[in-house]
Formats: structure tokens, sequence, C-alpha cells
């Protein structure tokens, strides 16, 4: 692999690493507070991580996508065929072990999966990027140059602004009871295929989906995002010029992030503008100073584990969801009555769980395996 893929090999692998620790808490009850999500508007450190899991998937399309002059059959044909195959794989991720562990006794084998299909989820983290995947492709493909690129990312932003607030109910556009988001979601899927863990004020379930469609427009930001900041590490110039560049436009994505919270808060389930430009600044950071350590100083080697998870990120999700359910919900461990007394406990449970996934990605490394969709 050429060098000037190193840093974000490595960036794509600390987010991978994030991710499993962050799903996989020995106690749900007891998360390790840096690694709980906001409640609502806010971010904290774990609100970066499936950003920074999308903002990568956008840079690495730079790479990808190079070899096309533009949309054609051959490219719009990849790209179709990527994003069903992660859609897929999501909805794989989330249908395992295909048959409802909690299945009732009183009921047929016919009769539970009948209930299981009925509440089965759609959307999720994988589904959710593929559909920017194909949206941002193709939209940088059709305009090309960063300017037309950056346009589209404005008029994504403002769509995603319009639909929110002429659709918002009297709670106001950007709060869980006045979003439109949920109602779309619903609409289009019903609510037994749902997200169903939040909660209204009252305590109502509240059908609100975190990964939901209306939040595929700002996704796709996020995207894009990263294909301009990929675009920038394509480029012939030198290690400190890109470096340079990256902390310039991080730079600019938080500043034009804290402006338009003024307005638009800070936040995730909703996926909102300000957001977008937040956490793409701070991918745009983290990955510059990466890029630092491994181009300027020469520090590549000490990051070897972090490339090796870098390398399969998908395989390597996917392991962690078929993982965690086999746990749970096949063998039926109950992690949580080892690791869930105190929040260190369930840190603890995270980091082993995150070290089974390091050695097989060691090994897929050392064989130098890449699993694709």
């Amino acid at each position: 692999m050429k060098k000037r893929y190193l840093s974000l090999d490595i960036f794509r692998g600390l987010t991978v690493a994030l991710m499993i620790i962050v799903n996989n808490p020995g106690s749900w009850s007891n998360i390790f507070p840096p690694l709980r999500h906001a409640e609502w508007n806010g971010c904290t450190p774990t609100d970066l991580v499936f950003p920074f899991f999308l903002f990568c998937v956008g840079t690495s399309m730079a790479f990808a996508l190079s070899k096309f002059e533009g949309l054609n059959k051959e490219s719009l044909g990849k790209i179709f065929r990527r994003g069903a195959g992660i859609f897929l794989v999501g909805l794989g991720i989330h249908a395992f072990p295909f048959y409802p562990t909690w299945a009732d006794p009183d009921l047929t084998i016919w009769q539970n999966w009948l209930a299981w299909l009925h509440e089965f989820r759609v959307f999720g983290v994988l589904q959710r990027i593929a559909l920017c995947y194909v949206t941002a492709s193709v939209l940088a493909l059709w305009l090309k140059t960063p300017k037309k690129i950056l346009s589209s990312i404005a008029v994504l932003s403002l769509a995603h602004i319009v639909i929110q607030l002429a659709f918002a109910g009297p709670e106001g556009a950007f709060t869980l009871e006045g979003s439109i988001a949920r109602h779309i979601d619903v609409a289009l899927v019903g609510e037994s295929h749902v997200y169903n863990g939040y909660r209204f004020a009252d305590g109502s379930v509240a059908y609100f989906d975190p990964e939901g469609l209306l939040g595929v427009l700002t996704g796709s930001c996020t995207a894009l995002l990263g294909y301009l900041t990929g675009g920038i590490l394509r480029g012939e110039d030198e290690a400190n010029s890109k470096i340079v560049r990256l902390y310039s436009m991080a730079a600019v994505s938080l500043a034009v992030s804290q402006i338009i919270s003024i307005w638009i808060p800070i936040n995730k389930p909703l996926w909102s503008v300000s957001y977008v430009f937040y956490t793409g600044g701070w991918a745009m950071l983290v990955l510059a100073f990466i890029t630092w350590m491994v181009e300027v100083k020469g520090w590549s080697r000490c990051f070897t584990p972090l490339k090796a998870l870098g390398m399969n990120p998908l395989a390597l999700f996917a392991l962690s969801g078929i993982l965690a359910k086999t746990i749970g919900g096949i063998l039926g461990w109950n992690v949580a009555s080892v690791f869930g007394a105190n929040e260190y406990l369930s840190l603890l449970y995270a980091l082993v769980f995150l070290s089974v996934h390091l050695l097989v990605a060691m090994i897929l490394y050392k064989k130098n395996i890449v699993i694709k969709v």
C-alpha cells in the first residue's frame, strides 16, 4: 500500500476500534462516562465515532473512484453494487441469527418467525452508510470539481434545514417531539420497523430512528467532506502542505459549525447541519495529526494494530455485531453480571471485546487478506 494511504488506514482503524468499544460495554447501565452519547443536543467523544466512520468512507471514495472519468455505466454499476452490498450486510447483522432468541414456546415456529419479522428494524449504521455512499459518490463523479462539490454540500444542507422547518411540529423543528424525521420513517416503513429506544417526556415510546431517511441528506455531506479531504491526500503536494491545508479546512469547518449552532443545535440523532461541520472539522484535525505523525515524523510502525483494523473495517464491524448477538442472544451469557458492577469493569469488557477483534485483524493483516463488498 502506498505511503500516502497509511494515515487514512490508521485513522479508519482508530475509528473502528472506538466504534467496537462504544457499541459493546459490559453493562449498558454502567457505561464509562466518555463513552456515553449526548441525550439529545450536544456532542460527546462517542458522538464523533459514527461521523468519523462515514467521513472515512468519503475519503476512501476519493481513491476508489479516481479511475473513473465521471458517471457512466461502469461507475454507476460499481457504486450501486457496493451500496447494495453494504446495505444488505447491515440488514444481515440486524437479522442474525435469523430467528428470535426470545421465541415464545406457546407459539409455532412459523408464528414466532412472523412475530420477529414484524418487529424487524430496517434502518441502521451500515444502511445509513450505504445510502450516503451512493448519494455522495454519484454527486462527486457528476460534479467533479471541489467548488461544485462544496455547492452540493450547501444545497443538501439547505434542503435538510428547509424540510425540518417547513414541517416542524409546535414543539420545534429540532426536538424529538417536533421533528419531521420520525414521521417520515414511520410513514415509510411503519412503527414496528423503526428504532424504539427513545422516549417522550411523559415516558411513552417515541418511534424515532437516528439512522433514518432524512439524515441521509446531511450524512452525504459528511461523506463529501471526506471526499474533498481524500482529494488533498491523493495530491502530489508534500506532506507538510497537505497537513496545513487539512488544518485550515478543519478550522473553517469548526467555525462554520459554531455559527450555525446559534440557530441549529449540534445534534447527532437528527444529523443536523451544525453537527456535520463540527464532526467534519474534528475528523480533519485528527487525520491531519495522524498524517503528521506518519508522513513527517515516520512513526508508522507503532500504528500497525490500527492499520490492521483499518484494512478490514466492514468485516470487523460485522464480526462485532454477530459476536455480540452470539454472546448475549444465542449463548445467553449474562456479561453484565460479571462486568456490570461499575463503569470501569464495563470499560474493561469493551477493551477485552476489542482485543478479540484486534487479534482477528492482525491475522488478516499478516496474511494480507482484505475483505471487501
